[in-house]
């Protein structure tokens, strides 16, 4: 069973940087892709960033030029690197990572961006 493991969240103020963690277990086979989402206070989980298993990358457009999708494979990690953080980007934070066999969620890591 594939486990996530997440770090990283927290408060910071308007224009602050954060950097976010996440370490899968029990991976069995070749990752597909490795994503964060984002979800906020009564709205739906959204996409925020994706990484493919060629490097390739995909960016919500409301984060384009402040954060970027990195990835380990030798640690089966992903990392979300946040700059210039504005108060919408609060939210409790999820990472996503399938495989040709699992379809795996981190428990959610709460992010604080005070105005």
């Amino acid at each position: 069973q594939v486990r996530l493991l997440e770090s990283g969240g927290g408060l910071v103020q308007a224009g602050g940087s954060l950097r976010l963690s996440c370490q899968a277990s029990g991976i069995k086979s070749s990752i597909n892709f490795m994503a964060w989402y984002r979800q906020a206070p009564g709205n739906q989980r959204d996409l925020v960033a994706l990484i493919s298993s060629s490097d390739s990358t995909n960016y919500a457009d409301s984060v384009k030029g402040r954060f970027t999708i990195s990835r380990d494979n030798a640690k089966n990690s992903v990392y979300l690197q946040m700059n210039s953080l504005k108060p919408e980007d609060t939210g409790v934070y999820y990472c996503k990572v399938v495989t040709r066999y699992s379809n795996a969620w981190g428990q959610g890591t709460q992010v604080t961006v005070s105005s």
